[in-house]
Protein backbone atom coordinates (compact mmCIF):
# COMPACT_ATOMS: atom_id res chain seq x y z
CA UNK A 1 0.00 0.00 0.00
CA UNK A 2 1.11 3.41 -0.97
CA UNK A 3 1.81 6.24 1.75
CA UNK A 4 -1.29 8.15 -0.07
CA UNK A 5 -3.74 5.37 0.03
CA UNK A 6 -2.66 5.02 3.70
CA UNK A 7 -3.69 8.20 4.53
CA UNK A 8 -6.59 8.26 2.26
CA UNK A 9 -8.24 5.08 4.23
CA UNK A 10 -6.69 6.80 7.58
CA UNK A 11 -8.93 10.00 6.78
CA UNK A 12 -12.00 7.82 5.66
CA UNK A 13 -11.93 6.04 8.94
CA UNK A 14 -11.42 8.82 10.88
CA UNK A 15 -14.07 10.90 9.22
CA UNK A 16 -16.42 7.54 9.71
CA UNK A 17 -15.03 7.19 13.38
CA UNK A 18 -16.81 10.97 13.73
CA UNK A 19 -20.24 10.36 12.43
CA UNK A 20 -22.74 7.50 12.96
CA UNK A 21 -26.38 6.98 12.09
CA UNK A 22 -28.48 9.14 14.58
CA UNK A 23 -30.78 7.27 16.93
CA UNK A 24 -34.22 6.47 16.43
CA UNK A 25 -36.24 5.78 19.82
CA UNK A 26 -37.69 9.32 19.43
CA UNK A 27 -38.83 8.77 15.90
CA UNK A 28 -42.09 9.56 15.18
CA UNK A 29 -44.65 6.58 14.52
CA UNK A 30 -47.17 6.67 11.98
CA UNK A 31 -49.60 4.33 10.56
CA UNK A 32 -51.45 3.88 7.09
CA UNK A 33 -54.98 5.90 7.18
CA UNK A 34 -57.66 2.93 6.74
CA UNK A 35 -59.59 4.67 4.52
CA UNK A 36 -62.60 2.77 3.43
CA UNK A 37 -63.97 4.88 0.58
CA UNK A 38 -62.06 7.29 -1.99
CA UNK A 39 -64.95 8.34 -4.39
CA UNK A 40 -62.97 11.14 -6.33
CA UNK A 41 -60.24 8.27 -6.60
CA UNK A 42 -62.74 5.61 -7.61
CA UNK A 43 -64.77 7.94 -10.47
CA UNK A 44 -61.44 8.87 -12.24
CA UNK A 45 -60.24 5.37 -12.34
CA UNK A 46 -63.26 3.85 -13.13
CA UNK A 47 -63.00 1.11 -10.05
CA UNK A 48 -65.30 -0.91 -8.46
CA UNK A 49 -67.03 -0.21 -5.75
CA UNK A 50 -65.37 -1.04 -2.18
CA UNK A 51 -66.22 -3.53 -0.76
CA UNK A 52 -66.45 -4.77 3.12
CA UNK A 53 -63.80 -7.25 1.89
CA UNK A 54 -61.38 -4.04 0.93
CA UNK A 55 -61.29 -2.67 4.57
CA UNK A 56 -59.46 -5.83 6.87
CA UNK A 57 -57.34 -6.51 8.05
CA UNK A 58 -57.31 -2.84 10.63
CA UNK A 59 -53.93 -1.53 10.76
CA UNK A 60 -51.52 -3.43 13.55
CA UNK A 61 -52.26 -2.31 16.94
CA UNK A 62 -48.63 -2.93 18.39
CA UNK A 63 -45.78 -0.67 18.32
CA UNK A 64 -43.75 -0.51 15.27
CA UNK A 65 -40.03 -1.59 14.67
CA UNK A 66 -38.73 -4.85 12.75
CA UNK A 67 -40.07 -7.20 15.27
CA UNK A 68 -43.47 -6.27 14.13
CA UNK A 69 -44.29 -8.54 11.10
CA UNK A 70 -48.10 -8.19 10.98
CA UNK A 71 -48.46 -7.93 7.36
CA UNK A 72 -50.41 -11.54 6.30
CA UNK A 73 -47.84 -12.52 3.60
CA UNK A 74 -49.00 -15.88 1.17
CA UNK A 75 -52.79 -15.08 1.83
CA UNK A 76 -54.59 -14.28 -1.19
CA UNK A 77 -57.16 -11.48 -0.91
CA UNK A 78 -59.52 -10.67 -4.19
CA UNK A 79 -58.26 -7.67 -6.08
CA UNK A 80 -58.83 -5.54 -9.33
CA UNK A 81 -55.93 -5.56 -11.74
CA UNK A 82 -55.00 -3.46 -14.75
CA UNK A 83 -51.63 -4.25 -16.33
CA UNK A 84 -49.42 -1.43 -17.23
CA UNK A 85 -47.48 -3.00 -19.80
CA UNK A 86 -46.56 0.17 -22.10
CA UNK A 87 -44.50 3.20 -20.70
CA UNK A 88 -46.94 5.85 -20.55
CA UNK A 89 -49.68 4.45 -19.33
CA UNK A 90 -47.60 3.55 -16.10
CA UNK A 91 -47.17 7.57 -16.31
CA UNK A 92 -50.57 8.33 -16.96
CA UNK A 93 -51.90 5.76 -13.96
CA UNK A 94 -49.57 7.69 -11.83
CA UNK A 95 -50.09 10.78 -12.42
CA UNK A 96 -53.97 10.04 -12.46
CA UNK A 97 -53.63 8.34 -8.48
CA UNK A 98 -51.59 11.34 -7.42
CA UNK A 99 -53.99 14.12 -8.82
CA UNK A 100 -57.38 12.74 -6.99
CA UNK A 101 -55.95 11.12 -3.73
CA UNK A 102 -57.83 12.67 -1.06
CA UNK A 103 -56.78 11.67 2.42
CA UNK A 104 -52.94 9.77 2.16
CA UNK A 105 -50.05 8.80 -0.64
CA UNK A 106 -47.73 6.30 0.52
CA UNK A 107 -44.71 5.44 -2.07
CA UNK A 108 -41.49 3.70 -1.60
CA UNK A 109 -38.84 3.41 -4.69
CA UNK A 110 -35.23 2.64 -5.73
CA UNK A 111 -34.89 4.98 -7.66
CA UNK A 112 -36.94 8.45 -7.83
CA UNK A 113 -35.08 10.89 -9.95
CA UNK A 114 -34.91 14.65 -10.54
CA UNK A 115 -35.67 14.79 -14.39
CA UNK A 116 -38.71 15.59 -16.13
CA UNK A 117 -41.02 12.62 -14.94
CA UNK A 118 -39.59 12.42 -11.86
CA UNK A 119 -40.03 16.31 -11.06
CA UNK A 120 -43.45 16.83 -12.70
CA UNK A 121 -44.39 13.58 -9.61
CA UNK A 122 -42.42 15.40 -7.00
CA UNK A 123 -44.62 18.27 -7.96
CA UNK A 124 -47.96 16.39 -8.07
CA UNK A 125 -46.60 15.02 -4.37
CA UNK A 126 -46.77 18.94 -2.85
CA UNK A 127 -49.59 19.83 -4.50
CA UNK A 128 -51.37 16.69 -3.15
CA UNK A 129 -50.11 18.35 0.08
CA UNK A 130 -51.29 21.54 -0.59
CA UNK A 131 -54.80 20.32 -0.80
CA UNK A 132 -54.71 18.42 2.82
CA UNK A 133 -53.51 14.96 1.88
CA UNK A 134 -50.36 13.05 4.13
CA UNK A 135 -47.88 11.92 2.06
CA UNK A 136 -45.14 9.54 3.35
CA UNK A 137 -42.38 8.33 0.69
CA UNK A 138 -39.56 6.57 1.35
CA UNK A 139 -36.59 6.19 -0.93
CA UNK A 140 -34.11 4.04 -1.44
CA UNK A 141 -30.50 6.45 -0.48
CA UNK A 142 -28.76 5.04 -2.94
CA UNK A 143 -29.57 7.17 -6.16
CA UNK A 144 -30.18 10.69 -4.35
CA UNK A 145 -27.12 11.66 -4.88
CA UNK A 146 -27.69 15.47 -5.82
CA UNK A 147 -31.23 15.87 -5.06
CA UNK A 148 -30.75 16.69 -0.65
CA UNK A 149 -31.86 20.54 -1.47
CA UNK A 150 -35.37 19.05 -3.39
CA UNK A 151 -36.09 16.60 -0.71
CA UNK A 152 -35.28 19.24 1.78
CA UNK A 153 -38.08 21.52 0.19
CA UNK A 154 -40.68 18.54 -0.15
CA UNK A 155 -40.43 17.43 3.58
CA UNK A 156 -40.47 20.94 4.80
CA UNK A 157 -44.45 20.79 3.27
CA UNK A 158 -46.15 19.86 6.96
CA UNK A 159 -48.04 17.29 5.26
CA UNK A 160 -45.23 15.91 3.91
CA UNK A 161 -42.56 13.00 5.31
CA UNK A 162 -39.54 11.74 3.72
CA UNK A 163 -37.44 8.76 4.75
CA UNK A 164 -34.26 7.35 3.47
CA UNK A 165 -33.86 3.84 3.31
CA UNK A 166 -30.22 2.44 4.45
CA UNK A 167 -28.56 6.10 4.44
CA UNK A 168 -25.22 8.05 3.23
CA UNK A 169 -24.13 9.84 5.98
CA UNK A 170 -21.32 11.33 3.96
CA UNK A 171 -23.83 13.32 1.23
CA UNK A 172 -21.40 14.78 -1.27
CA UNK A 173 -18.58 12.09 -0.87
CA UNK A 174 -20.38 9.15 -0.83
CA UNK A 175 -17.60 6.70 -1.87
CA UNK A 176 -16.26 7.30 1.85
CA UNK A 177 -19.34 5.25 2.57
CA UNK A 178 -18.47 2.14 0.72
CA UNK A 179 -14.60 2.70 1.94
CA UNK A 180 -16.17 2.41 5.51
CA UNK A 181 -19.14 0.92 5.61
CA UNK A 182 -19.50 -1.21 2.43
CA UNK A 183 -21.53 -4.43 4.00
CA UNK A 184 -24.56 -2.09 5.24
CA UNK A 185 -24.54 0.13 2.31
CA UNK A 186 -23.96 -2.79 -0.29
CA UNK A 187 -27.91 -3.75 0.62
CA UNK A 188 -30.54 -1.86 -0.55
CA UNK A 189 -33.98 -1.35 -0.73
CA UNK A 190 -35.09 -2.15 -4.50
CA UNK A 191 -38.76 -2.28 -3.57
CA UNK A 192 -41.09 0.09 -5.90
CA UNK A 193 -44.61 0.76 -4.39
CA UNK A 194 -47.28 3.40 -5.04
CA UNK A 195 -50.54 3.74 -2.74
CA UNK A 196 -53.19 6.18 -2.51
CA UNK A 197 -56.34 6.75 0.11
CA UNK A 198 -55.53 2.53 1.05
CA UNK A 199 -57.90 2.07 -2.32
CA UNK A 200 -55.23 1.90 -4.86
CA UNK A 201 -51.78 0.60 -5.49
CA UNK A 202 -49.28 0.44 -8.45
CA UNK A 203 -46.72 -1.78 -8.03
CA UNK A 204 -44.00 -3.69 -10.43
CA UNK A 205 -40.54 -3.21 -12.10
CA UNK A 206 -41.20 0.78 -12.74
CA UNK A 207 -39.09 3.25 -10.97
CA UNK A 208 -39.50 7.53 -11.02
CA UNK A 209 -37.41 8.50 -14.10
CA UNK A 210 -37.54 9.56 -17.73
CA UNK A 211 -35.99 6.37 -19.16
CA UNK A 212 -39.35 4.44 -17.59
CA UNK A 213 -41.69 6.42 -18.96
CA UNK A 214 -40.63 6.28 -22.77
CA UNK A 215 -39.80 10.24 -22.01
CA UNK A 216 -36.34 10.44 -22.35
CA UNK A 217 -35.64 9.32 -25.78
CA UNK A 218 -32.16 7.89 -25.80
CA UNK A 219 -33.37 5.69 -23.98
CA UNK A 220 -35.86 3.22 -22.69
CA UNK A 221 -36.76 0.59 -19.89
CA UNK A 222 -39.28 -1.93 -21.26
CA UNK A 223 -41.37 -2.82 -17.49
CA UNK A 224 -44.19 -3.78 -16.45
CA UNK A 225 -46.48 -2.93 -13.55
CA UNK A 226 -49.73 -3.48 -11.86
CA UNK A 227 -52.57 -1.30 -10.67
CA UNK A 228 -54.45 -2.75 -8.32
CA UNK A 229 -57.35 -1.88 -5.98
CA UNK A 230 -59.42 -4.40 -3.34
CA UNK A 231 -58.57 -6.32 -0.53
CA UNK A 232 -54.75 -6.45 -1.29
CA UNK A 233 -54.37 -2.59 -0.81
CA UNK A 234 -54.55 -2.87 3.01
CA UNK A 235 -51.88 -5.37 2.86
CA UNK A 236 -49.31 -3.33 0.43
CA UNK A 237 -50.17 -0.72 2.96
CA UNK A 238 -49.01 -2.57 5.91
CA UNK A 239 -46.32 -3.43 4.35
CA UNK A 240 -45.47 0.11 3.80
CA UNK A 241 -45.78 0.40 7.34
CA UNK A 242 -43.20 -1.90 7.85
CA UNK A 243 -40.44 -0.32 5.99
CA UNK A 244 -41.43 3.18 7.04
CA UNK A 245 -40.59 2.24 10.83
CA UNK A 246 -37.93 0.28 10.36
CA UNK A 247 -34.35 0.41 11.99
CA UNK A 248 -33.12 1.58 8.21
CA UNK A 249 -35.41 3.79 7.83
CA UNK A 250 -34.42 7.79 8.61
CA UNK A 251 -36.16 10.87 8.55
CA UNK A 252 -34.76 12.93 6.11
CA UNK A 253 -34.03 15.93 8.20
CA UNK A 254 -31.65 13.51 10.56
CA UNK A 255 -29.47 12.83 7.45
CA UNK A 256 -29.55 16.21 5.22
CA UNK A 257 -28.60 19.01 7.46
CA UNK A 258 -27.21 21.79 5.35
CA UNK A 259 -29.96 21.86 2.40
CA UNK A 260 -30.52 24.98 0.53
CA UNK A 261 -34.33 24.13 0.37
CA UNK A 262 -35.06 27.59 -0.84
CA UNK A 263 -33.20 26.49 -4.01
CA UNK A 264 -35.23 23.55 -3.72
CA UNK A 265 -38.59 25.02 -3.77
CA UNK A 266 -37.58 27.11 -6.69
CA UNK A 267 -37.07 24.15 -8.77
CA UNK A 268 -39.83 22.17 -7.48
CA UNK A 269 -42.02 25.31 -8.29
CA UNK A 270 -40.34 26.02 -11.79
CA UNK A 271 -42.25 25.04 -15.40
CA UNK A 272 -42.45 21.59 -16.42
CA UNK A 273 -41.06 19.98 -19.89
CA UNK A 274 -44.62 19.56 -22.01
CA UNK A 275 -44.20 15.97 -22.51
CA UNK A 276 -44.47 15.45 -18.72
CA UNK A 277 -47.35 17.64 -18.54
CA UNK A 278 -50.45 15.68 -19.96
CA UNK A 279 -53.90 16.44 -19.18
CA UNK A 280 -55.45 15.00 -16.60
CA UNK A 281 -58.20 13.60 -18.30
CA UNK A 282 -56.44 12.34 -21.23
CA UNK A 283 -54.94 10.44 -18.63
CA UNK A 284 -57.92 9.12 -17.16
CA UNK A 285 -59.21 8.29 -20.67
CA UNK A 286 -56.19 6.08 -21.40
CA UNK A 287 -56.68 4.30 -18.40
CA UNK A 288 -59.72 3.88 -19.21
CA UNK A 289 -59.19 1.26 -22.01
CA UNK A 290 -57.17 -0.86 -20.20
CA UNK A 291 -59.27 -4.29 -18.97
CA UNK A 292 -60.28 -4.49 -15.19
CA UNK A 293 -59.35 -8.57 -14.25
CA UNK A 294 -60.64 -10.04 -11.02
CA UNK A 295 -58.05 -12.39 -9.27
CA UNK A 296 -56.68 -13.32 -5.99
CA UNK A 297 -53.72 -11.87 -5.10
CA UNK A 298 -51.01 -12.22 -2.89
CA UNK A 299 -48.15 -10.16 -1.61
CA UNK A 300 -44.65 -11.26 -1.85
CA UNK A 301 -42.49 -8.96 0.36
CA UNK A 302 -39.17 -8.77 2.21
CA UNK A 303 -38.76 -8.11 5.75
CA UNK A 304 -36.99 -5.15 5.78
CA UNK A 305 -34.74 -6.58 8.53
CA UNK A 306 -32.49 -7.96 5.86
CA UNK A 307 -31.13 -5.30 4.87
CA UNK A 308 -29.78 -4.44 7.92
CA UNK A 309 -27.98 -8.36 7.62
CA UNK A 310 -30.23 -9.84 10.29
CA UNK A 311 -31.50 -12.88 9.95
CA UNK A 312 -34.96 -12.60 8.56
CA UNK A 313 -38.25 -14.05 9.02
CA UNK A 314 -39.81 -13.83 5.52
CA UNK A 315 -37.28 -14.81 2.45
CA UNK A 316 -38.88 -13.33 -0.34
CA UNK A 317 -37.50 -16.55 -2.93
CA UNK A 318 -39.32 -19.38 -0.71
CA UNK A 319 -42.54 -16.87 -0.64
CA UNK A 320 -42.28 -16.56 -4.49
CA UNK A 321 -42.41 -20.00 -4.85
CA UNK A 322 -45.05 -20.96 -2.21
CA UNK A 323 -47.63 -18.44 -4.04
CA UNK A 324 -46.81 -19.51 -7.71
CA UNK A 325 -46.42 -23.22 -6.70
CA UNK A 326 -44.56 -25.90 -8.55
CA UNK A 327 -44.85 -26.24 -12.00
CA UNK A 328 -46.36 -29.14 -13.98
CA UNK A 329 -45.88 -27.95 -17.40
CA UNK A 330 -44.32 -25.08 -18.64
CA UNK A 331 -42.57 -21.41 -16.83
CA UNK A 332 -42.02 -18.46 -18.40
CA UNK A 333 -39.58 -16.15 -16.41
CA UNK A 334 -38.43 -12.66 -17.20
CA UNK A 335 -35.49 -10.79 -16.07
CA UNK A 336 -33.71 -8.35 -17.09
CA UNK A 337 -30.57 -9.29 -14.93
CA UNK A 338 -30.19 -13.25 -14.79
CA UNK A 339 -27.87 -14.91 -13.22
CA UNK A 340 -28.78 -18.46 -12.84
CA UNK A 341 -26.12 -19.52 -10.08
CA UNK A 342 -25.05 -23.25 -10.30
CA UNK A 343 -27.94 -23.98 -7.91
CA UNK A 344 -30.48 -22.68 -10.30
CA UNK A 345 -28.91 -24.93 -12.99
CA UNK A 346 -29.74 -27.90 -10.87
CA UNK A 347 -33.16 -26.52 -10.35
CA UNK A 348 -33.81 -26.43 -14.35
CA UNK A 349 -32.40 -29.65 -14.75
CA UNK A 350 -34.80 -31.00 -12.69
CA UNK A 351 -37.54 -29.42 -13.92
CA UNK A 352 -36.23 -30.47 -17.11
CA UNK A 353 -36.42 -34.18 -15.94
CA UNK A 354 -40.19 -33.53 -14.81
CA UNK A 355 -40.98 -32.46 -18.14
CA UNK A 356 -41.70 -28.67 -17.38
CA UNK A 357 -40.47 -26.49 -20.24
CA UNK A 358 -39.03 -23.63 -19.19
CA UNK A 359 -37.89 -20.17 -21.66
CA UNK A 360 -36.07 -17.53 -20.27
CA UNK A 361 -36.18 -14.06 -21.24
CA UNK A 362 -33.23 -11.53 -20.47
CA UNK A 363 -31.09 -9.31 -22.12
CA UNK A 364 -28.85 -9.61 -24.91
CA UNK A 365 -25.43 -8.22 -24.07
CA UNK A 366 -26.52 -5.19 -26.81
CA UNK A 367 -29.65 -4.53 -24.70
CA UNK A 368 -28.32 -4.68 -21.20
CA UNK A 369 -27.21 -1.42 -18.94
CA UNK A 370 -24.65 -3.38 -16.69
CA UNK A 371 -22.20 -5.69 -18.77
CA UNK A 372 -20.79 -7.33 -15.44
CA UNK A 373 -24.44 -8.60 -14.34
CA UNK A 374 -24.47 -10.22 -17.68
CA UNK A 375 -21.33 -11.56 -17.21
CA UNK A 376 -22.72 -13.68 -14.40
CA UNK A 377 -25.41 -15.02 -16.84
CA UNK A 378 -22.70 -15.58 -19.85
CA UNK A 379 -20.91 -18.41 -17.89
CA UNK A 380 -24.20 -20.21 -17.12
CA UNK A 381 -25.72 -20.14 -20.48
CA UNK A 382 -24.34 -23.27 -22.15
CA UNK A 383 -25.23 -25.35 -19.13
CA UNK A 384 -29.00 -23.41 -19.32
CA UNK A 385 -29.27 -24.71 -23.11
CA UNK A 386 -27.92 -28.23 -22.04
CA UNK A 387 -30.61 -28.36 -19.12
CA UNK A 388 -33.31 -27.79 -22.04
CA UNK A 389 -34.22 -24.14 -21.67
CA UNK A 390 -35.48 -22.29 -24.21
CA UNK A 391 -33.26 -18.49 -24.01
CA UNK A 392 -34.30 -15.43 -25.67
CA UNK A 393 -32.48 -12.81 -25.13
CA UNK A 394 -34.18 -8.59 -26.24
CA UNK A 395 -32.43 -7.12 -29.10
CA UNK A 396 -32.73 -3.86 -27.13
CA UNK A 397 -32.63 -1.49 -30.32
CA UNK A 398 -36.01 -2.90 -32.33
CA UNK A 399 -37.01 1.46 -33.99
CA UNK A 400 -34.67 0.19 -37.46
CA UNK A 401 -37.16 -2.99 -37.78
CA UNK A 402 -40.31 -0.78 -37.37
CA UNK A 403 -41.39 -1.70 -33.73
CA UNK A 404 -43.14 -0.05 -31.86
CA UNK A 405 -43.60 0.65 -28.10
CA UNK A 406 -45.27 -2.55 -26.66
CA UNK A 407 -44.51 -2.98 -23.73
CA UNK A 408 -42.07 -5.83 -23.60
CA UNK A 409 -41.06 -5.11 -27.10
CA UNK A 410 -40.13 -1.83 -26.34
CA UNK A 411 -39.14 1.26 -28.79
CA UNK A 412 -35.95 2.74 -29.86
CA UNK A 413 -33.03 2.18 -27.76
CA UNK A 414 -34.77 -0.19 -25.11
CA UNK A 415 -33.30 -2.38 -22.57
CA UNK A 416 -35.59 -5.09 -20.86
CA UNK A 417 -36.42 -4.24 -17.33
CA UNK A 418 -39.53 -6.40 -16.50
CA UNK A 419 -39.35 -8.73 -13.25
CA UNK A 420 -42.04 -10.99 -14.41
CA UNK A 421 -42.76 -14.96 -13.76
CA UNK A 422 -45.69 -17.20 -15.28
CA UNK A 423 -46.50 -20.36 -13.99
CA UNK A 424 -48.43 -23.03 -16.31
CA UNK A 425 -50.42 -20.17 -17.71
CA UNK A 426 -52.67 -19.85 -14.50
CA UNK A 427 -50.42 -17.92 -11.90
CA UNK A 428 -48.40 -14.63 -12.65
CA UNK A 429 -44.93 -12.78 -10.44
CA UNK A 430 -45.12 -9.27 -11.50
CA UNK A 431 -42.52 -7.01 -8.94
CA UNK A 432 -39.03 -5.83 -8.51
CA UNK A 433 -37.34 -9.69 -8.03
CA UNK A 434 -34.55 -9.93 -10.21
CA UNK A 435 -33.56 -13.96 -10.65
CA UNK A 436 -29.89 -12.97 -9.52
CA UNK A 437 -27.67 -13.28 -6.11
CA UNK A 438 -28.32 -9.75 -4.91
CA UNK A 439 -32.17 -9.73 -5.10
CA UNK A 440 -32.13 -12.99 -3.17
CA UNK A 441 -29.24 -12.40 -0.68
CA UNK A 442 -28.80 -8.55 -0.23
CA UNK A 443 -31.41 -6.05 -1.42
CA UNK A 444 -35.16 -6.47 0.00
CA UNK A 445 -37.56 -6.91 -2.96
CA UNK A 446 -41.32 -6.59 -3.21
CA UNK A 447 -44.42 -8.13 -5.76
CA UNK A 448 -47.63 -9.51 -6.70
CA UNK A 449 -48.52 -13.06 -7.01
CA UNK A 450 -52.09 -13.30 -9.22
CA UNK A 451 -54.10 -15.84 -9.90
CA UNK A 452 -55.18 -15.40 -13.14
CA UNK A 453 -55.50 -17.40 -16.26
CA UNK A 454 -56.80 -14.47 -18.12
CA UNK A 455 -53.66 -12.46 -17.59
CA UNK A 456 -51.41 -15.65 -17.93
CA UNK A 457 -51.99 -15.92 -20.91
CA UNK A 458 -52.26 -12.13 -22.20
CA UNK A 459 -48.79 -11.74 -20.62
CA UNK A 460 -47.48 -15.28 -22.69
CA UNK A 461 -48.77 -14.25 -25.49
CA UNK A 462 -47.27 -10.81 -25.40
CA UNK A 463 -44.00 -13.15 -24.47
CA UNK A 464 -44.11 -15.36 -27.37
CA UNK A 465 -44.97 -12.43 -29.83
CA UNK A 466 -41.99 -10.69 -29.02
CA UNK A 467 -39.80 -14.17 -29.27
CA UNK A 468 -40.88 -14.09 -32.69
CA UNK A 469 -39.80 -10.69 -33.61
CA UNK A 470 -38.10 -8.48 -30.82
CA UNK A 471 -35.68 -11.26 -29.24
CA UNK A 472 -32.65 -13.73 -30.35
CA UNK A 473 -33.71 -17.60 -30.07
CA UNK A 474 -30.13 -18.63 -28.67
CA UNK A 475 -29.74 -22.04 -28.99
CA UNK A 476 -27.05 -24.98 -30.03
CA UNK A 477 -26.29 -25.95 -33.49
CA UNK A 478 -25.66 -29.98 -34.72
CA UNK A 479 -22.04 -29.35 -33.74
CA UNK A 480 -22.93 -28.07 -30.20
CA UNK A 481 -21.29 -24.77 -30.68
CA UNK A 482 -24.14 -21.70 -29.58
CA UNK A 483 -25.48 -19.52 -32.34
CA UNK A 484 -28.01 -16.74 -31.91
CA UNK A 485 -31.17 -17.05 -34.47
CA UNK A 486 -33.17 -13.55 -34.99
CA UNK A 487 -37.05 -15.41 -36.59
CA UNK A 488 -37.31 -12.27 -37.99
CA UNK A 489 -34.70 -12.41 -40.57
CA UNK A 490 -34.08 -16.27 -40.19
CA UNK A 491 -30.31 -15.66 -39.82
CA UNK A 492 -28.23 -16.88 -37.26
CA UNK A 493 -24.79 -16.15 -36.24
CA UNK A 494 -22.19 -17.71 -34.03
CA UNK A 495 -21.02 -14.23 -31.72
CA UNK A 496 -23.56 -11.96 -29.67
CA UNK A 497 -24.98 -9.82 -32.25
CA UNK A 498 -24.59 -5.92 -32.71
CA UNK A 499 -22.33 -6.24 -29.18
CA UNK A 500 -19.08 -4.29 -30.21
CA UNK A 501 -15.80 -6.43 -29.42
CA UNK A 502 -15.22 -3.89 -26.26
CA UNK A 503 -18.11 -5.04 -24.75
CA UNK A 504 -17.80 -8.84 -24.92
CA UNK A 505 -14.53 -8.35 -23.89
CA UNK A 506 -15.50 -6.62 -20.82
CA UNK A 507 -18.38 -9.36 -20.53
CA UNK A 508 -15.95 -12.37 -21.00
CA UNK A 509 -13.52 -10.69 -18.15
CA UNK A 510 -16.21 -10.33 -15.80
CA UNK A 511 -17.10 -13.55 -16.06
CA UNK A 512 -13.64 -15.01 -14.89
CA UNK A 513 -13.79 -12.59 -11.64
CA UNK A 514 -15.10 -14.08 -8.62
CA UNK A 515 -17.87 -10.95 -8.11
CA UNK A 516 -21.45 -13.68 -8.75
CA UNK A 517 -22.54 -13.36 -4.78
CA UNK A 518 -22.23 -9.10 -5.69
CA UNK A 519 -24.06 -9.47 -8.75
Amino acid sequence: MTRNRFWLLLFCLILNACRSLPNLDDRETSLYIPTQSAPRLEQALNLPAATSEASAPQPPETESGDDQNTVYLNTAYPADVQLLNSARAAYHARTVVLDNAAVSIDAQYYIWRDDTSGLALLQKLWQAAERGVRVRLLLDDNNTHGMDAILSALNSHPNIQIRLFNPFLYRKWRFIGYLTDFSRLNRRMHNKALIADNRVSIIGGRNIGDEYFDIHREHTFADTDVMVSGAIVPQISQDFDRYWQSHSAYPLERIVRLADIAAGLERLKSSLHPSAADSADDDASALRLIPHIRAATELISDDPAKALNRRTRVDIAESMQAALGEPKREIYLVSPYFVPTRTGIQVFRQLGGQGVRTTVFTNSLNATDVAAVHSGYTRYRRALLHAGVQLYEFKGDTAVKGLRDRGLTGSSITSLHAKTFIVDQERVFIGSFNLDPRSARLNTEMGLVIHSPALAQLMQGELQRTAESGAYHVRLDPQGRMQWYDPQTQSASPKEPDAPLWKRLLSKIFSWLPIERLL
